[in-house]
């Protein structure tokens, strides 16, 4: 006899095998702005999962996954990406440009926009509701994430480019154990891989985005663990505590256990995850992204 928890992974199993991943899809098809060459690793893109049709809430979130601005971690890509699945959210993992192939700022910036912006724009396609699309992003994707809750713009409703039309200012944004300052606390790994080794002050404080918060920021859910040495839990408290002060509503989630890039906690079918998903979950229903 199956026990239920062999049940449960079997019916959970079957469930993502319904989810449908697109082909990626190239940010801009006639070359990145910037781009230093034609390579894959030129080339930012977004790939689509889209959830069961009966379970879809027209809710959408794009997907930025961690790596120190050197590397794309597929547990905080692909994984987060069928686990939002699951719960009725279409999700788009990008494929952003990275410091370890000679990329500074602002081009992952304009890919993480550019992203957003495509989503927005191709909305009736993924039969979506432009007006519920979020971001998340883990370690290095939270700080991407961060910079665009911080750096958006309204688009340009004139622009022969329909995407560019698009606003990139995110609806929601879910931060993951994320990297806020290029300050004290930040790690220096990934500030060297998105500024180089000796950036100005002025870019050190633009891209501090614990000091970038306004009141027109998102609605903001973070987490982060007391335990995670990579990345001090003061990154996810400064931006808190930003939000507060610019009366932006927001969930912080601050778990004792928990290693740096903890990512779910699982890996598919996602038996044993980590609290902070269905916290997240709990959140998401409140914002009207899960039935």
């Amino acid at each position: 006899m199956r026990t239920l928890s062999a049940l449960v992974i079997l019916l959970t199993a079957a469930t993502l095998s319904r989810a449908e991943v697109k082909e990626a899809v190239p940010l801009w098809p006639e070359g990145a702005p910037g781009a230093l060459g034609k390579e894959d690793k030129d080339i930012p893109a977004v790939t689509p999962y889209l959830p069961e049709p009966d379970k879809a809430t027209g809710a959408a979130l794009v997907v930025f996954p961690g790596g120190g601005y050197g590397g794309l971690a597929q547990h905080e890509g692909n994984d987060y990406a069928l686990w939002f699945n699951q719960h009725g959210i279409t999700a788009f993992v990008v494929k952003y440009r990275l410091g370890s192939n000679g990329y500074r700022h602002p081009a992952m910036l304009h890919d993480a926009a550019r992203a957003l912006r495509l989503v927005r724009a191709r909305a009736g396609e993924w039969k979506i509701d432009p007006k519920r699309v979020g971001i998340i992003g883990s370690s290095a994707g939270g700080h991407l994430a961060s910079t665009l809750l911080t750096h958006f713009d309204a688009g340009k409703p004139d622009d022969a480019d329909l995407i560019e039309r698009q606003s990139s200012r995110p609806d929601i944004g879910i931060l993951c154990y994320p990297v806020i300052t290029m300050g004290e606390q930040t790690h220096q790994g990934l500030k060297n891989n998105l500024l180089g080794k000796d950036p100005s002050p002025e870019l050190v404080r633009l891209l501090s985005n614990e000091l970038q918060v306004t009141p027109e920021t998102p609605p903001c859910f973070l987490f982060h663990t007391f335990e995670d040495t990579a990345v001090p839990v003061e990154n996810s408290l400064r931006f808190a505590a930003a939000l507060r002060k610019a009366g932006v509503p927001f969930d912080l989630h601050i778990y004792q256990k928990g290693r740096h890039g903890i990512g779910l906690g699982d890996k598919p079918p996602f038996a044993h995850i980590h609290p902070w998903a269905n916290d997240c979950l709990f959140w998401l229903k409140e914002r009207g992204f899960v039935k």
